[in-house]
This record gives C-alpha cells, sequence and structure tokens, in this order.
C-alpha cells in the first residue's frame, strides 16, 4: 500500500451510513463530457468551475485574450437546465443595467420593478474590470448577499445563484482594479494558459473538421437545476477528520505571519477551501476529503486573497507563487 493509500485510508470515515455520491459524480462526468465537445486542453478550468458550481460559490477566470474564458463559462452553464444571463461590462455601464430599475405603469400610475439580467442561476460577466465603481458596488451587493436593493426595496436572487466573471491580466486602459472585498466574494480565481502544441494542434483539426457547424449546438443541457440544488446540499454532508480541519487552520495562518505578504487570508479564505474540498472529493466520488484536496483547491482560493510585500512585488514573484510556497511548508497530517 502507498502512501497516498495510507492516508486515504486513515480519513475513510470508520461508519455504516456513508454518504452515496456515485450519482453526483456520474451526472458531473456527463456535464465534463459535454463541454470537452468543444473545449480542448484546459481540463483543470473546467474541474475548477464544476468544484465552485458544486460548493455554490462564484469564479473570477483570468487569462489572456482568445482562450476561451467566456466560451467555456458559456458551455459549463449550457449543461445546466437553468436561467443563464451574460452581461457584458463597459466603463459606461451604470448599476441599474445589472439590477434593474423602477419603471412608471402609465395604465397604473405607479412603479414598477423591471429585474435586470443579475436575476438568473448562472450569470456570466465579461471583462468584470472595465465597470466603474458604482457597478461594482451594485453587483458586490448580489455576490455577497444574494439580493438586490433598488429605490429603498430589497429584492431576493432566485437560487442557486453563481457568478462567473472574466478579466485579461494585461489590459490596464479603460480598466478598474477589483477592491479587496470583492475579490474575497469570489471562491477561486482561476488562472487560464496558453494550450500545448498538442492541444494546439488538437484545436485546429477540430475547428477544421467542424467546418460550418455551431460549436455551442455540439453541448446539451445533461443536468436540471432541482438536481443540482441537491447535489449543493449533498456537498455540506462531507465527511471531515478533525486532522484536516487542522490542516486548513494552519495553513491560513502561515498566511499572515508569513514575511512575504502584507495582507493574509480571512476566516471566509478557510471556509472556502473547506466547502471546495468537500465538492472535490465528491466530484472523484469520495464522501470524504483528504490532505490532497485542500492542497488542490488552496491556490486557487487563496491566490486573489493575499498581497505581496513591496520588495516581492518589484522582484517579480507572483502571490500564486508565494501560496504555493506556503501550502508546501505546512505539513501534512499522517
Amino acid at each position: 500500500m502507498n502512501e497516498l493509500e495510507n492516508i486515504q485510508e486513515k480519513y475513510t470515515p470508520a461508519f455504516e451510513n456513508r454518504i452515496d455520491v456515485a450519482v453526483l459524480r456520474s451526472k458531473f462526468e456527463e456535464v465534463r463530457q459535454e463541454v470537452k465537445k468543444v473545449i480542448i486542453g484546459q481540463d483543470k478550468v473546467i474541474n475548477m468551475l464544476l468544484v465552485s458550481i458544486l460548493a455554490g460559490g462564484h469564479s473570477l477566470i483570468e487569462g489572456l485574450p482568445g482562450v476561451a474564458k467566456t466560451l467555456t463559462a458559456k458551455l459549463i452553464a449550457k449543461t445546466i437546465n437553468s436561467e443563464f444571463k451574460r452581461i457584458q461590462f463597459t466603463p459606461d455601464l451604470m448599476p441599474s443595467d445589472v439590477t434593474g430599475s423602477a419603471i412608471l405603469d402609465l395604465k397604473t400610475n405607479e412603479f414598477e420593478f423591471k429585474k435586470g439580467p443579475i436575476f438568473g442561476n448562472i450569470v456570466l460577466i465579461d471583462e468584470i474590470n472595465r465597470a466603474p465603481a458604482k457597478t461594482q458596488s451594485a453587483l458586490f451587493e448580489c455576490m455577497s448577499e444574494n439580493q438586490v436593493t433598488v429605490d429603498g426595496h430589497t429584492y431576493p436572487l432566485t437560487r442557486p445563484f453563481l457568478v462567473f466573471a472574466t478579466q485579461n491580466p494585461i489590459e490596464h486602459e479603460g480598466t478598474y482594479r477589483l477592491p479587496e472585498a470583492q475579490l474575497d466574494r469570489f471562491l477561486f480565481k482561476i488562472d487560464v494558459h496558453y494550450p500545448a502544441y498538442e492541444q494546439e494542434l488538437e484545436i485546429l483539426r477540430e475547428h477544421h473538421a467542424q467546418k460550418t457547424k455551431n460549436k455551442e449546438d455540439l453541448v446539451q443541457p445533461v443536468l436540471s437545476i432541482d438536481e443540482l440544488i441537491h447535489f449543493q446540499h449533498l456537498v455540506k454532508l462531507i465527511y471531515v477528520h478533525e486532522d484536516i480541519l487542522q490542516y486548513i487552520a494552519q495553513t491560513i495562518q502561515q498566511t499572515r505571519v508569513d514575511q512575504n505578504l502584507t495582507l493574509g487570508a480571512s476566516p471566509r479564505a478557510s471556509i472556502a477551501i473547506l466547502e471546495s474540498a468537500k465538492a472535490l472529493a465528491a466530484l472523484q466520488g469520495r464522501d470524504f476529503i483528504t490532505p490532497d484536496d485542500v492542497k488542490y483547491v488552496a491556490p486557487s482560493v487563496l491566490g486573489h486573497r493575499v498581497q505581496l510585500t513591496p520588495e516581492k512585488e518589484m522582484e517579480g514573484f507572483s502571490a500564486e507563487y508565494i501560496v504555493r510556497q506556503i501550502i508546501e511548508s505546512v505539513e501534512i497530517p499522517r
């Protein structure tokens, strides 16, 4: 028995009434296969988005132009038979363009609230950092409290409510830096990289073979909204060993004392690691989490929540690099 099997055996719960996640795993594997009909070479991006959906968290997708950030998010949303909305953020976008506004009904002479595009189950926001502060603040309420406030009236958003937001890392003109409080509301920041040579070649072959076909028509819904809600509830019941909780807490504490960081991770980050590790375990067909689940999700949870010292920024280090060093420095429970 190898070391990984020893760790897995230790964290297997010693009771008979185990949670059955076989249907969950099968359904999400169908989702994965539908998306992979079109998306080539972005397996980890797809996996992280599926984890975020199961954990009920928002995701910020960052990558250079042309790496299929928007397409991947759209296709994953299409596999779920839910209400999908897309908003293109621009510098002149107003809060009412997102949340909706009260309009005078000439027949009744009363104001009636018209819902904006944020009222959906899965909302794709393209180029999130292009909108001004007022619009970002309206979105912030939606993401943090699952509600919209217009003219003193509060309107709850439909559950589940998930935001997939994209941004390009190299553009500065006409963009606004997202505040730390808003970044903290994203469960994950997912980096999308260029495909390898073999994957690039496969992309070209598939594109040429499809000719006049619409790529999006190849993907079909395989998961209902009721099934998704049930699976999200099921994930909450995943077993967690006390040692795993200590491991997560130690990792978070280390970000707060690391000399390379001026801002460490918050308690919201530790909860995010726990819930996303549960979702990852369920996707792999397990009803318990292991240290490897924590190590897999932690960089995407912590990378956008910590801040480097000015010296490390000048030396060209990234927050993700320091986070990975921290994760490797924390002793794995045996």
